[in-house]
């Protein structure tokens, strides 16, 4: 099977990502699948068999497969805004075909926001390596727990048109359910970029990542987003002091109470530049700063408000009419 990644490009350039499989045959996800489930599934995807060597055809262009079954094509266009659909074509073994979606930010967005996945859009224990093991093993994209209100935040920010990129330490194993995770949840729609598997790669791929997407749209300022888990706040004032001018703000959501001294060490250097670091615990700091800052409308807090509502007494029912949602391994 073709597993394409959603990716991004310029009018004149369409980069196209993805990996070629053997066919575990997933199923998607349901709120009520058992942990057991989720675990064997967890489980197949890491194990997932890639298929080296394997070549492939878009658009009269052909590449193949690295030694892990990865491809990338550089296709020469004249895309439109939005999202540009490539048709890829698996040329040997086999005849599988797949569209990837690539995304073309609009000439009318105001900035781009770049944004971490692990404890800043969902719950996911970071600095706790065997609980974020459980956390991820244990349960589905319908049944691991959102943050209230940044579904609405990052929609106000978005505000269809502002490209929204995410960058996580998550690994390419992990693309399909993180992305519907992010249907689910009503987040806007955006490229992701993770990372091959391993534990010691984190730093050099989040920087990396995040310098390529600056380098592709030179003349588009820019929103980070991440936490305080690990290396999230060192790495965006890397980027904040390396180009400056280009971020618009920081925000960094306060998961480890034990790093909040450094972390204001942190914005008060990069307030030298012009910049501000926000660390808040909850998106409705973050969004009431970005309303000041003019990023968001001052209507799009209500609803950041209202979604964090709505989102805690969905939470509350849920945990009470299904224990195993709110078990230990999920909180």
């Amino acid at each position: 099977m073709i597993l394409p990644y959603l990716g991004y490009g310029t009018a004149h350039k369409l980069v196209v990502r993805g990996r070629v499989l053997q066919d575990e045959g997933f199923a998607p996800a349901t709120s009520a699948d058992a942990r057991w489930r989720n675990l064997v599934s967890f489980y197949k995807r890491l194990e997932s068999d890639e298929v080296p060597g394997a070549r492939l055809r878009a658009r009269g262009h052909e590449t193949a497969t690295d030694a892990e079954g990865y491809f990338r094509f550089e296709l020469p266009a004249k895309a439109k805004p939005g999202w540009q659909q490539v048709e890829v074509e698996l040329v040997h073994p086999g005849n599988a075909k797949a569209l990837a979606c690539v995304l073309v930010p609009s000439p009318r967005a105001r900035f781009g926001v770049i944004s971490d996945i692990d404890d800043t859009v969902v719950r996911s224990n970071v600095t706790s390596k065997l609980r974020m093991i459980l956390t991820v093993a244990l349960s589905n994209a319908r049944t691991r727990m959102p943050f209230h209100g940044v579904a609405a935040f990052y929609r106000a920010l978005h505000a269809g048109v502002n490209p929204l990129f995410y960058v996580s330490k998550s690994p390419w194993n992990l693309y399909a359910p993180l992305v519907e995770y992010l249907e689910v949840q009503g987040l806007p729609r955006g490229p992701l970029l993770l990372r091959d598997f391993g534990w010691r790669r984190e730093k050099a791929h989040k920087r990396k990542a995040i310098e390529d997407i600056l380098n592709t749209y030179p003349k588009l300022p820019f929103v980070l987003i991440g936490d305080s888990g690990e290396h999230d706040p060192e790495i965006y004032a890397d980027i904040v002091h390396r180009f400056p001018k280009r971020i618009r703000a920081v925000y960094i959501r306060s998961v480890d109470p034990r790093r909040i001294s450094e972390i204001e060490t942190l914005a008060r250097e990069i307030a030298k530049t012009g910049c501000q670091l926000v660390l808040a615990a909850e998106a409705e700091p973050a969004a009431a700063h970005a309303a000041a800052e003019g990023l968001i409308q001052a209507s799009d807090l209500r609803l950041v408000r209202a979604d964090r509502e709505s989102e805690k007494s969905r939470l509350d029912e849920s945990s009470s009419s299904n224990p195993a949602v709110s078990s230990g391994a999920l909180k």
